[in-house]
């Protein structure tokens, strides 16, 4: 087996952190330190951290990565397995497996490259994404493929479906290029190819939902941000969390209008069509159809 490390915090690098701990010799788990979270700001650990503790493993949280290389490097390292630990890691800690470092990353590279690629796939409607295993350099997200595999979005999918069944793929890629690592006593690998792009980490105005818009970029939009942290917009007089959207087809109404209750949504005009709001949440309270906030609020 080979002796590795892993690096991952939020949860997509759950099953891959499974997949090490089960496929090679894991000698730890790095992750982000404990964030205040929620009404109260309590102290919450991370997916991973959480995962590991479940499986007895060690922990580390070290503040500094380059100290930390230099405490792992004497521990003959094969590999580090790293998936959306959310820090940069710098050439110090890139040196210390004597095979490289593999990165579970969720999109098709070098196309979106960086912090958010499962929204950017949804935000611009494409048709599939997938997952791509890649060995470490100093760059962001720019080292050779070791393997990759496309997978189809669906008309279903929001960023938590698609989230999960790429975590998935990711995990089983993850365990077939520790597979050839192990038989091969290396990682083979391939330049990434074709036109690249970058992500960039979500702002609160990147939520913002404009009426404005066409029917498909308004469900492009939701759909990237469901069901957290939700894209946001003006219903009446209230900004609500916009969880599901669809189409009802053309009437002429300028964009925003509220147009009633239609199969228990909330009809509302856009640039070229009539939006179904089928969920929202509203301020003070829980996730409701279109149709039942349009009732309480006088909007029906």
């Amino acid at each position: 087996m080979l002796k590795t490390l892993f690096f991952g915090t939020s949860a997509f690098a759950v099953p891959s952190l499974d997949v090490a701990a089960d496929r090679t010799e894991l000698h730890g788990v790095v992750t982000q330190a404990d964030r205040p979270a929620g009404r109260g700001l309590r102290l919450q650990s991370s997916p991973v951290k959480r995962a590991a503790v479940a499986r007895a493993l060690p922990v580390y949280e070290p503040a500094s990565l380059r100290a930390f290389a230099r405490d792992m490097a004497s521990l003959d390292f094969d590999a580090f397995v790293v998936a959306s630990y959310g820090k940069i890691l710098p050439p110090e800690v890139l040196g210390v497996p004597a095979l490289g470092s593999l990165n579970v990353h969720p999109s098709l590279l070098p196309r979106y490259r960086g912090a958010t690629p499962i929204q950017a796939a949804l935000l611009a409607g494409d048709a599939e994404t997938g997952v791509t295993i890649m060995l470490m350099d100093d760059g962001m997200d720019t080292g050779d493929i070791v393997v990759q595999e496309r997978l189809q979005i669906t008309d279903d999918d929001d960023f938590a479906t698609l989230h999960d069944r790429l975590a998935g793929l990711g995990a089983h890629l993850l365990g077939r290029a520790i597979e050839r690592g192990e038989r091969e006593g290396h990682f083979p690998h391939r330049p990434q190819s074709g036109e690249a792009s970058v992500t960039r980490p979500i702002s609160k105005a990147d939520l913002a939902l404009d009426w404005c818009w066409p029917l498909a970029r308004i469900v492009h939009h939701v759909r990237a941000y469901a069901p957290a942290p939700a894209a946001r917009a003006l219903l009446g007089e209230t900004t609500v969390k916009v969880l599901e959207v669809g189409g009802l087809g053309r009437e002429a109404a300028s964009p925003g209008t509220p147009l009633g209750i239609r199969d228990e949504s909330l009809a509302v005009a856009c640039a070229d069509g009539v939006v179904a709001v089928r969920m929202l949440i509203a301020p003070n309270h829980g996730r409701e159809s279109g149709a039942a906030f349009a009732r309480r609020t006088g909007l029906a």
